[in-house]
């Protein structure tokens, strides 16, 4: 798909109905800008696939009567060929991502099921190998057995390496009388444009830090190491307050259907000096503030490890989606020993902000001024609290190489059993390999209930400039869109197969139902008829329960969530969380009947067109476009002058040579990658 859209701007078709052509061409623009913004035909948030709003055929015409058809008659019309019916098949496994039956997905071939991966991942477990830059492949033996190969992305492949950690890791195995090799070299010639940049931007780092984090880099793409990556997070998270901040790799696991298995991902950010300035009091607060968590001491980490916390506007943002927030590097062990940096991209934020009164779906009309006066001030305090004490606290209870514990065995209790601890993580064991599908939801629903928890302390408010009645309506609004966005959530849920699409959604539906059990009339989502005559709904919160129900509730469900995690009770953990989950018609909320009416009010979800710089003499330029659909395919067609036709080409080659993987028509990949 990509491919068909970097032809980029396409030129008029010839097609002798202009209509057609008029509305052909919109409707490739618009499919296009989504491709592009989501990196492939399936939604960053929410996984499921989405197709032009035209007729293949109308669509077909337009193709090949466009500009560029007519300069590259044969590539047009072979991508096409190959990409037509892909491109609108609505086939059941294809509608969304996911694993076997399930969905596609190219993080994995196509005949893998989730008991492959698990056995994948104890396998990678066993010989202390991280997922995130990896991809599974299985094919079957003329024995009838499936062999596996684990293929680590990297520049290098096959040829040996002098004194690399990683060479002796690239060999055949057998695991519980399965056959495994792990190879590398997976997006080589990617990877090889992405050193050689990294190489240049050596000359301009500001200090020894960045230096050193740009060659651990370097080392972790050519190798394929991700431990080598662990040392640049490491000289990264050591960069404190740099003024041009920045990040690259295989980073958020939220597209992997098994859940550990990383997006690549790179951003350049601006710090934002003002409201960085009240992260700063946050983060000398956050000692005390951890202490306010509903968990005995000994399941928060022995040394709180002061970060860096700056409110960035983005500058560029490569990968499927951009996030509001993000509490990074992701590695448990770096995060428990060494600490972590919390960012806030305040342009996205702004973006995320505006909201027409008109379209605010499932509101009171009292609520609703309040509602959008608040909204962007309350969702910095929440962003704020989740990315630092929610992503940012508790303890892993571990168990190293060595057999040592990092907790004491002996007087550690558990809180909701009143019994010693029975059960923690191994050494090779982390959080996203033990918890799998549910960890990263789970995850943020706890990051996502520690801001809620938090914000009710004055404190907190104060620190971001509210007190009195401001504090308590920031306070509101703050806990009534995390009670409309559970209602929203719906539209991430797939009955078919009982499955959430997108993990913070689902968290939000799970706190959601948490204050539903509550009680006492905090929270009601109630169906009405909307004055169209269509199915609506209302969500209404009781201000004056927030702290006397709605807080109590969350407490006990924090620190479950919390001693779970710090524990590994992975059995215990998905009891808990996928019974929140649970999408069920049953009384009083009927949810799967509310499902219906949140996607017939849906929103169009808001695609964000980034800038580009040009580099004129000793000046840098910058280059902006219309917010439209054109305008960020623009942006993306210019982004890469120099090597553009290359790095088709090497895409092209790339698909091709992995297609064997996806054999018939219903395992295809339509372009996701």
């Amino acid at each position: 798909m990509l491919e068909l859209g970097l032809k980029g701007h396409m030129g008029w078709p010839q097609v002798a109905d202009r209509e057609l052509a008029i509305a052909g061409t919109k409707a490739f623009l618009v499919y296009a800008a989504g491709v592009y913004s989501n990196m492939g035909n399936y939604k960053s948030f929410g996984d499921t696939k989405f197709v032009p709003n035209l007729p293949k055929e109308k669509l077909e015409r337009v193709i090949l009567g466009s500009k560029a058809a007519q300069q590259h008659p044969e590539e047009v019309r072979g991508l096409w060929q190959t990409c037509g019916e892909l491109m609108f098949s609505l086939e059941s496994r294809l509608r969304h991502l996911g694993l076997g039956k399930e969905g596609i997905t190219t993080y994995f071939s196509g005949d893998c099921t989730m008991e492959d991966a698990k056995l994948a991942q104890d396998f990678l477990d066993s010989q202390n190998l991280s997922a995130y830059n990896t991809r599974l492949f299985k094919e079957v033996g003329q024995d009838g057995q499936p062999r596996y190969e684990v293929r680590l992305a990297s520049v290098l492949g096959a040829e040996p390496a002098l004194d690399s950690e990683m060479t002796s890791k690239l060999k055949s195995y057998t695991f519980r009388g399965s056959h495994f090799q792990v190879t590398r070299g997976d997006y080589a010639p990617i990877l090889q444009k992405v050193v050689e940049h990294l190489e240049k931007a050596k000359a301009y780092a500001a200090n020894s830090h960045q230096e050193q984090m740009l060659a651990q880099y370097i080392e972790s793409f050519t190798q394929g190491s991700i431990e080598a990556h662990k040392r640049g997070s490491r000289f990264w998270i050591q960069d404190k307050g740099p003024i041009v901040e920045s990040y690259i790799g295989f980073i958020e696991s939220y597209r992997d259907p098994f859940g550990s298995r990383g997006e690549f991902e790179g951003f350049v950010a601006m710090v934002n000096k003002a409201m960085s300035a009240k992260f700063e009091w946050l983060v000398a607060s956050a000692e005390q503030l951890l202490k306010e968590l509903p968990w005995p001491p000994a399941f928060e980490k022995d040394k709180f490890l002061t970060p860096d916390f700056t409110s960035l506007d983005v500058l560029t943002f490569a990968g499927s989606g951009i996030p509001a927030g993000i509490n990074i590097p992701n590695y448990d062990d770096l995060r428990q020993t060494e600490g972590f940096k919390n960012v806030s991209l305040g342009n996205v934020l702004a973006v995320s902000y505006t909201t027409q009164r008109e379209k605010l779906t499932f509101l009171e009309e009292d609520d609703k001024d309040l509602y959008i006066r608040w909204k962007g001030p309350s969702f910095d305090v929440q962003v704020g609290l989740h990315e630092l004490l929610g992503h940012g606290s508790g303890k892993l209870f571990v168990q190293d190489e060595k057999g040592a514990f990092n907790f004491d065995q002996d007087t550690v209790i558990n809180p909701e059993t009143g019994e010693q601890i029975q059960s923690w993580y191994r050494s090779g064991e982390t959080w996203d390999s033990k918890f799998s599908t549910i960890a990263s939801s789970y995850e943020e629903c706890r990051a996502e209930s520690v801001g809620l928890y938090l914000c009710l302390n004055p404190q907190v408010l104060e620190i971001f400039g509210f007190e009195g009645a401001d504090a308590e309506d920031v306070i509101y609004v703050n806990w009534l869109n995390m009670v409309r966005a559970g209602l929203l959530a719906l539209e991430f849920y797939t009955p078919e197969t009982a499955s959430w699409r997108q993990a913070h959604m689902q968290a939000r539906f799970v706190i959601l139902r948490v204050l539903l059990e509550a009680g006492e009339g905090l929270v009601t989502v109630t169906p009405t008829t909307g004055s169209d005559g269509r199915p609506d709904a209302r969500v209404r919160l009781d201000r004056s329960k927030i702290r006397s129900v709605g807080k109590p509730a969350l407490e006990r469900f924090l620190r479950r969530l919390q001693v779970l995690k710090s524990t590994g009770d992975v059995a215990g953990g998905r009891a808990l969380y996928e019974g929140y989950a649970a999408v069920t018609d049953a009384p009083p909320e009927c949810f799967l009947t509310l499902r219906d009416t949140v996607l017939l009010r849906k929103e169009s979800r808001k695609l964000i067109v980034q800038p580009n710089t040009r580099l004129e003499g000793s000046e840098v330029q910058l280059l902006e476009y219309e917010a439209s659909a054109a305008g960020l395919i623009q942006s993306f067609s210019e982004r890469f002058p120099e090597d553009g036709p290359e790095l088709e080409e090497v895409l092209t080659q790339l698909a091709t040579a992995d297609a064997r993987f996806w054999k018939g028509p219903s395992e295809a990949p339509s372009g996701q990658a």
